[in-house]
C-alpha cells in the first residue's frame, strides 16, 4: 500500500471527475485542464499519455512518429526540397519565377536534404541567420504551406515568435527624378517605356508586353491582362499618354526589345541610369509608388486606385494609409470636377 502511494506521488498528472466530465490536475502547478471526455477508459489513456510523456520525451517522440508513419508512410522521408518544388507547381508566370529563384537562395542549403518530420526551431533559425529579408518571406510561405498540407504535424515555429522581417525603406520617384532619367536616355524605346510608367503606373513586365492592340485610340483606353492575377484591367489616359503612343508601334509589341529580356534585367538597366544621375532609393517599381501617391494627393477614390493597380497593391495601401499628404477637396470643386468629365465624355462619343 506504501509502495502504491510512492509510485502515485511520483506522477506529474492527477485524474479526477467533475460534473460527470474527467480532468487532470498538474500537481505541479495545480492547474486544471479538461480532457472532454466521460469515458473512464479514455480518461485513463490519456492520463496514462500525459505522464509518460514526462518521464520518457525521447521515447513519446518516436511514437509519436511511428503513428504519423502508419497514416503517411511518405512522413519519414519527406525533404523540404520536395516541398519547395511542389509549392512551385501551383505558381505560374513572374510568382513561379520570383518562386524559383528565390529557392536558390543558399541559406536554404542546410534545409533542403532535411526531412520534415525531424525539422526543429534552430534549424529554420540557422536559415533565417544566413539569409536575406526575402529569405524570411519564403521560409514563411514554405512552412505555411508544408502546415496546410499536414506534411508538417505541427508548426517549426509558432506565428507570434517568427522574426519580424525589416524591409528597407521604399519611396516613389519624383518628377524631378523621372524628367532627368528620360532626358538623359538616348534609347527611344526606353524612353518611351519610362514616360508609360509615369503616367500610367502599370507593373514593369505588363507594360512591357503591351501591344498596339490593347490601345484603343478612340476611346483612349488601355487594356491588358494582368501578368500576376489574370485580372483585367482597363485604363483611361489622357493627352500626355496620347502624345507618347506616337512614338511606339501603332501595331504589334509596343517594346519589342523590353519584352524580351528578364524582369530582373529590365531593373538592372533602370538602376544603371539611376547610377549615372547619382539618383538613388528607387526602382521601377518606384513608379507605382509615384502613381498612388499623386492619385491620393488629387482626391482620387481608392477604390479606382485599387482598380487600376491591383486591390493587392503595397503602392495603394501605402500611398493612401500614410504617406501621400493630401489637400481635400470642397464637395462642390469635386463635383463640378465630375459633371465636367461626364460632358466630356459625352461630347467625344458623339
Amino acid at each position: 500500500m506504501m509502495q502504491e502511494h510512492i509510485v502515485n506521488m511520483k506522477r506529474r498528472f492527477i485524474l479526477f471527475l467533475r460534473r460527470s466530465t474527467f480532468y487532470v490536475e498538474d500537481s505541479r502547478t495545480k492547474k486544471q485542464t479538461s480532457l472532454f471526455t466521460k469515458d473512464r477508459l479514455t480518461a485513463e489513456r490519456l492520463l496514462h499519455a500525459k505522464n509518460e510523456a514526462e518521464h520518457q520525451p525521447a521515447v513519446n517522440l518516436q511514437i509519436a512518429r511511428a503513428y504519423l508513419a502508419a497514416s503517411d508512410p511518405q512522413i519519414s522521408s519527406r525533404s523540404w526540397q520536395f516541398v519547395m518544388t511542389e509549392t512551385a507547381k501551383l505558381k505560374k508566370g513572374p510568382t513561379l519565377e520570383r518562386w524559383t529563384r528565390a529557392m536558390k537562395d543558399p541559406a536554404f542549403d542546410g534545409l533542403r536534404n532535411l526531412p520534415v518530420i525531424e525539422t526543429r526551431p534552430e534549424h529554420f533559425l540557422r536559415v533565417l541567420e544566413l539569409g536575406k529579408v526575402s529569405t524570411n518571406v519564403f521560409l514563411r510561405r514554405l512552412h505555411n504551406f508544408a502546415l496546410d498540407m499536414t506534411w508538417l504535424p505541427w508548426p517549426v515555429i509558432v506565428k507570434r515568435q517568427w522574426p519580424k522581417p525589416s524591409f528597407k525603406s521604399k519611396r516613389a520617384i519624383t518628377w524631378e527624378e523621372h524628367l532627368a532619367i528620360v532626358t538623359n536616355e538616348k534609347n527611344p524605346e526606353r524612353r518611351s517605356f519610362y514616360q508609360l510608367m509615369w503616367f500610367v503606373g502599370a507593373a514593369q513586365s505588363d507594360l512591357a508586353f503591351l501591344e498596339g492592340e490593347n490601345i484603343d485610340l478612340q476611346n483612349r483606353t488601355i487594356s491588358f491582362s494582368r501578368k500576376k492575377t489574370g485580372s483585367i484591367v482597363v485604363l483611361r489616359f489622357g493627352e500626355e499618354v496620347k502624345g507618347i503612343l506616337r512614338n511606339v508601334p501603332s501595331s504589334g509589341p509596343l517594346f519589342p526589345y523590353l519584352r524580351t529580356v528578364r524582369a530582373s534585367d529590365r531593373a538592372t538597366e533602370f538602376k544603371q541610369r539611376c547610377g549615372r544621375l547619382g539618383i538613388k532609393g528607387i526602382t521601377l517599381h518606384s513608379y507605382r509608388y509615384a502613381w498612388a501617391e499623386r492619385a491620393k494627393q488629387c482626391g482620387y477614390p481608392e477604390r479606382f486606385a485599387q482598380e487600376a493597380l491591383g486591390h493587392n497593391s503595397k503602392a495603394v495601401h501605402r500611398a493612401y494609409a500614410r504617406n501621400a499628404k493630401m489637400e481635400l477637396p470642397s464637395l462642390e470643386e469635386f463635383s463640378s470636377a465630375q459633371q465636367r468629365m461626364r460632358a466630356e465624355n459625352a461630347s467625344e462619343s458623339a
